[in-house]
């Protein structure tokens, strides 16, 4: 897959952004990426859009900036003149698409039915916009359009917001969600980048989903794992499940029965709703990962991943858990 497309799926959001002044653009780009998502998706929908993309592509690194709406090679052009690195057109445009090939830069052109994915199949894209999401069927729809296209994603636009962001992150077919939720035009032409920050910041929280399932205790032994479940269980009623490598005392606390188990004392597991988009999240805040040893499932991908760090002597490993 193209390296941007790739990143844009690890950030796992883009923000769909409307700008009416150009001198918003670059305390809005600031404040997006402060709050923990380095993207931007600005529409040319308004005359102050290719200006946007040029001011944010000269004064914010770091950050993936694509333009939207685009409905014309000529914006193509413009888009990519300006900075653009990613290019997002509300339906399935031929000669745009066309362009974006020509040019080198990644699209992901409207689709929302199987003729327009059979188009963009045929133009060799990997990722499509799904748009009015929600208005078109949302979830439930995408997985059923989506069966015969087992390599296609996509990227559902129109509707998302922070109460159904994370149910859409946790399906597989979903690359990347699009939403305006976290910057609304009253708030950038209020100005008010300390709120978008902390929209952002909650729509990455409620993205990746974080929550404790388990503890972990290492017991060293099979004979000391199994006292330990009895008295779980006699003293709290949990039933016990006997693995492997483990017995569970409930659903919450898993104790381990070999001697080399993670952790000093043992480990503590963290549910989300997207390894890969956590993993991400984590390493781009400078936490280190034991990607040597991730579990993964029959189609190569990550479903269990440990941070290299133990934190008062527990190891701590992320999962993809119900």
């Amino acid at each position: 897959m193209d390296k941007v497309l790739e990143e844009l799926g690890k950030i796992g959001i883009v923000p769909v952004i409307k700008i009416d002044d150009a001198e918003k653009a670059v305390p809005l780009a600031q404040a997006l990426k402060a709050g923990g998502i380095p993207c931007a998706e600005i529409t040319f929908r308004t005359a102050q859009g290719e200006e946007s993309i040029r001011r944010i592509a000269a004064s914010v690194p770091g950050i993936l900036l694509g333009a939207g709406t685009v409905l014309s090679p000529e914006q193509v052009d413009r888009a990519l003149d300006a900075g653009a690195q990613f290019i997002v057109s509300p339906g399935f445009n031929p000669r745009v698409v066309s362009r974006c090939r020509e040019k080198g830069i990644p699209i992901t052109p409207g689709c929302s039915n199987p003729s327009g994915i059979e188009q963009a199949l045929e133009a060799g894209l990997e990722v499509v916009k799904f748009f009015p999401a929600e208005q078109s069927g949302g979830l439930d729809y995408i997985k059923a359009v989506s069966a015969p296209y087992p390599s296609l994603r996509f990227m559902p636009t129109g509707g998302i917001n922070a109460s159904n962001i994370g149910v859409y992150s946790a399906c597989e077919k979903i690359h990347a969600c699009g939403g305006s939720w976290m910057v609304k035009d009253e708030f950038i032409n209020a100005g008010d980048f300390d709120r978008i920050t902390a929209l952002s910041r909650e729509a990455v929280s409620a993205m990746l989903g974080f929550r404790v399932v388990h503890f972990g205790l290492n017991a060293g032994d099979a004979v000391s794992a199994g006292k330990a479940a009895e008295f779980f269980g006699g003293m709290f009623g949990f039933a016990s499940k006997d693995g492997v490598s483990s017995v569970f005392a409930g659903n919450a606390i898993e104790i381990m029965k070999i001697e080399d188990a993670r952790g000093k004392h043992g480990h503590i597991g963290i549910g989300t709703n997207s390894v890969g988009k956590a993993a991400a999240f984590l390493e781009r805040r400078g936490i280190a990962l034991d990607r040597d040893n991730a579990k993964k499932d029959a189609k190569g991908r990550v479903t269990l991943l440990y941070l290299r760090e133990e934190i008062a002597g527990f190891a701590i490993h992320i999962a993809a858990f119900p």
